[in-house]
């Protein structure tokens, strides 16, 4: 990291403010070299973390902005480095010139996320925190913006690291004991060994139980619509969504394959998947939408089961409710509000699921909707801000520092010697150093921070 970096880091779209950023030795000789501060004080006399009012000079010198410039110097800054930032207008002509005349400096174009890399690199962020910062940029609820505020503050690295304390603890008592024999230290104990243990067995347990909803809430709840066709599952996504994102018309099969979309609904974010009607068919193309409908009914976390409620409820609308109830939480949507309606039948279900009507015409029912999702998927209190696992990755190396405390436990019960339980106590501490970036691959670091954008 011994080069420059520049990137524009705000969106290519005409804007009031447009930013440029940098990070490396040479970035404030750089923007030194491309800002001329109004009066005669010159840049570098100013103070860090100050704006600073002057024109933006173009790559052959010319004045192409006035614009505002801050620096600061490491390791007292984001990515730890000597960074710096001017605040221009936000025409993309003028940022990608600014650009154009730092690159004439010896800079280079960033990477994507390659700014908070460093700030990774640099031990100015974990890497629960890094992650963070590409959830906060992709946020869509208020409780996605909490949890990745919370997180980017480091809530989840004070989880993970009392859990992480409790271990080495643990650990350096083995090593103590087994390496100075002869010095008064306390020997070992079978329930006070098992009493770390335990504990550390819960709090993983524990932590590892919010991943589903700090999943959901990164990420969205994929909610799929089902229903025969011509229920208005396609009718009902568009008025989700607020356009024609799925083709709507009177002839029954007109989806063959899933259409996806995302909204936000009762504060809560939706991955919608709209799916073929399900019905028996000798249309070998629909028969391949309705195996595709059926396939995504089983991956989702919410089920939308439509009934046209126009017309009496039958043996297939039934059926299928049933089938979406074996699979996860179900909403009954009673389609088609807007006309006279059908009874709906007794259906003995145990439990019954929340029956709302709705009219993708008019837009009765959805907020309803909204308040019913709500329930079912809460945003949780604000106190657990930013202490949930939210991706895979973290899941899977608190599920591995589970397995090995619990092998611990195992074989303090099958009588085995403390120095035995050495290994499986290190390995539990390697996955959750992995959860925080401690002991992490390369690779996997590089994988982590393709999602981010580039200027970030």
């Amino acid at each position: 990291m011994s080069d420059t970096i520049a990137a524009i880091a705000t969106p290519a779209a005409p804007s009031a403010i447009g930013i440029l950023r940098l990070s490396g030795p040479e970035a404030i000789s750089a923007l030194s070299a491309v800002f001329r501060p109004l009066g005669n004080k010159p840049l570098t006399a100013h103070e860090d973390r100050n704006l600073v009012l002057g024109t933006l000079l173009g790559p052959s010198g010319e004045v192409i902005d006035q614009a505002l410039a801050t620096f600061s110097h490491g390791p007292h800054s984001y990515t730890g480095e000597d960074t710096a930032e001017l605040h221009c207008h936000g025409s993309p002509a003028v940022l990608a010139l600014g650009l154009e005349a730092l690159f004439v400096q010896g800079v280079r174009q960033a990477g994507p996320g390659e700014f908070t890399r460093r700030a990774f690199l640099n031990g100015r962020l974990d890497l629960t925190q890094a992650e963070a910062v590409a959830d906060l940029i992709d946020a869509e609820t208020p409780a996605a913006v909490r949890q990745a505020a919370g997180q980017l503050s480091g809530a989840l690295s004070r989880r993970v690291r009392a859990i992480y304390d409790g271990l080495t603890d643990l650990l350096a008592h083995f090593h103590a004991v087994l390496d100075y024999p002869d010095e008064d230290i306390d020997p070992f104990r079978a329930d006070t060994i098992r009493e770390s243990l335990d504990r550390a067995v819960e709090e993983l347990r524990t932590l590892l139980a919010t991943y589903q909803r700090g999943k959901y809430i990164a990420g969205g709840v994929p909610c799929v619509l089902v229903g025969r066709p011509n229920a208005g599952k396609s009718s009902l996504l568009n008025a989700l969504v607020g356009y024609d994102r799925a083709i709507v018309t009177d002839i029954p099969g007109t989806t063959r394959d899933t259409v996806e979309a995302r909204c936000v609904l009762g504060g809560v974010a939706l991955r919608l998947i709209d799916t073929a009607g399900i019905r028996d068919t000798d249309d070998a193309v629909e028969r391949m939408g309705v195996e595709r409908s059926k396939a995504a009914l089983e991956e989702a976390a919410l089920a939308l089961v439509l009934w046209d409620g126009s017309v009496p409820m039958g043996e297939e609308d039934v059926a299928l409710l049933e089938r979406a109830m074996a699979h996860g939480p179900v909403i009954l949507m009673r389609t088609k509000a807007d006309l006279p309606s059908k009874p709906m039948p007794v259906l003995g279900l145990d439990p019954m699921p929340p029956v709302v009507a709705v009219s993708a015409q008019t837009g009765m029912g959805l907020d309803r909707l909204g308040e019913v999702i709500a329930q079912l998927f809460p945003a949780g209190s604000g106190d657990a801000a930013g202490e949930l696992l939210t991706n895979a990755r973290q899941a899977d190396a608190a599920k591995r520092a589970l397995a090995g405390v619990k092998r611990a436990v195992e074989n303090l019960a099958a009588g085995v010697t403390p120095d035995a339980l050495l290994t499986d106590v290190e390995e539990a501490l390697s996955a959750l150093g992995e959860l925080t970036g401690a002991n992490i691959r390369e690779d996997i670091t590089a994988r982590i921070f393709e999602r981010f954008c580039v200027g970030k």
